[in-house]
């Protein structure tokens, strides 16, 4: 990664942290599409109990997660709800920042070795030209040896 990205990450990263952490606190606590569809046909309380009719809500059980330690937006064992609901934001965003750039990580392209590590000869021009100019038999490496009929060079199989 390049050293003008990390300041756009981390810009980013701490973006994500502060909604989390602290703007996900101001969110409409009234229920979503899902929810008030849910509930049509069924009349409420102002806590939000089903007190009659029928509607789909009623056949609601909970989920098998619902005892973890992030459910239902906060932090088991915290009893501030704002600092819970903050907490488990921040968590999120932390824990899928670390998943998703250790599949970066993994999935990341990495650079070919340089010239001197492998023992190859490295050639930027045309066949038979190093990066320093013509080569001889001798200072020939395989590729260049092979594309100019020089000393140990490959044959196709119709010259045989």
């Amino acid at each position: 990664m390049s050293r003008r990205s990390w300041p756009f990450l981390l810009g980013g990263l701490l973006v994500a942290l502060l909604l989390a952490g602290v703007v996900s606190n101001y969110a409409s606590s009234h229920p979503d599409g899902l929810d008030s569809s849910l509930l049509k046909g069924c009349t409420v309380n102002a806590d939000d109990e089903i007190t009659g009719g029928s509607c789909p809500a009623q056949q609601a059980k909970n989920h098998e997660l619902a005892d973890s330690p992030l459910a239902d937006y906060g932090v088991r064992g915290v009893g501030n709800d704002f600092l819970s609901t903050g907490l488990s934001g921040v968590l999120g965003v932390l824990l899928t920042f670390a998943v998703g750039g250790g599949l970066f990580w993994l999935a990341r392209r990495r650079t070919p070795a340089r010239a001197g590590s492998t023992g190859g000869v490295a050639s930027t021009g045309p066949a038979g030209v190093g990066p320093t100019g013509p080569e001889t038999g001798a200072e020939a490496g395989p590729a260049s040896a092979a594309s100019t009929g020089g000393p140990g060079a490959s044959r196709s199989t119709g010259d045989r």
